[in-house]
């Protein structure tokens, strides 16, 4: 019983055009074959450097975990492992520390660039999971969706709409930690996919923010047959890339992958 996981990004076809890097970053760590972390960012379209506070943002994320990981006994609320589930409050003051390392990373990068931190604007979800549990945060739009023991794909969070269209948080805004959504989900995890918002509207059904079953079904079966899903991407990639997918959108694209396989 194991985790098995991938995570992947392709470039939208409008920035494909404007020859514009992808502003998605999404990676994950394994630990012990039990804890999965993951981090999925996206970077404003209107900050100049987005690309790199996307990836920073993620890699900072999972460096932290990896210290926590490495010194437990350092993180007074990790005292007991992960071995129980978080309580909401842990869970926050967990990833309230994570999301203020990030913006100090972030600050410390357009300091040594010469540019606003704004320039790093993006997006950022992250999850701590277990075969048990699962505990997660989310600063802006994108999408965590979840899957345990026999019940339908659950939307964690709404995705974080602003009062105009394109409109979200991001972690370099002032307010983004007060706008940071955490909550821990307890039952046991079978399926897990975090997402920019580039997926959004052809993974979630708008009109009731319920998830899109056609779309997540593939992508769990996808897994449960693939022996090692960092190696044997190509399904996953002609997705991402497909033609079918941009006509639907012209933005970047992240899926980021989990699945415990309990065979």
């Amino acid at each position: 019983m194991n985790w098995k996981a991938v995570a992947r990004s392709a470039s939208g076809t409008s920035h494909q055009d404007k020859k514009i890097p992808c502003q998605d970053y999404g990676r994950y760590l394994i630990f012990n074959d039990v804890i999965i972390v993951g981090a999925v960012a996206d970077g404003a379209g209107s900050a100049k450097y987005s690309d790199i506070g996307a990836k920073l943002a993620v890699e900072t994320v999972l460096k932290r975990f990896s210290d926590i990981n490495e010194y437990p006994q350092k993180e007074e609320e990790l005292e007991q492992g992960f071995s129980q589930p978080l309580c909401k409050e842990e869970a926050h003051q967990l990833f309230a520390k994570i999301v203020k390392t990030v913006i100090a990373k972030l600050h410390k990068q357009a300091a040594e660039g010469g540019y606003s931190v704004n320039d790093l604007a993006c997006t950022l979800l992250v999850f701590v999971a277990t075969p048990d549990w699962v505990a997660a945060m989310q600063i802006g739009d994108g999408f965590i969706v979840r899957r345990s023991q026999d019940s339908e794909y659950q939307l964690l969070f709404q995705p974080d709409k602003g009062e105009f269209a394109n409109e979200t948080t991001f972690i370099t805004s002032t307010n983004a930690l007060k706008e940071m959504r955490v909550d821990v989900f307890p039952k046991k995890q079978e399926f897990i996919c975090a997402s920019t918002d580039g997926l959004e509207k052809v993974a979630i059904r708008l009109s009731d923010w319920e998830p899109f079953s056609p779309f997540f079904k593939p992508l769990e079966e996808y897994l449960h047959e693939t022996v090692n899903p960092e190696d044997e991407d190509k399904y996953l990639m002609e997705f991402l890339n497909s033609e079918r997918l941009n006509s639907r959108t012209d933005d970047d694209k992240t899926l980021l992958l989990c699945l415990f396989d309990r065979e």
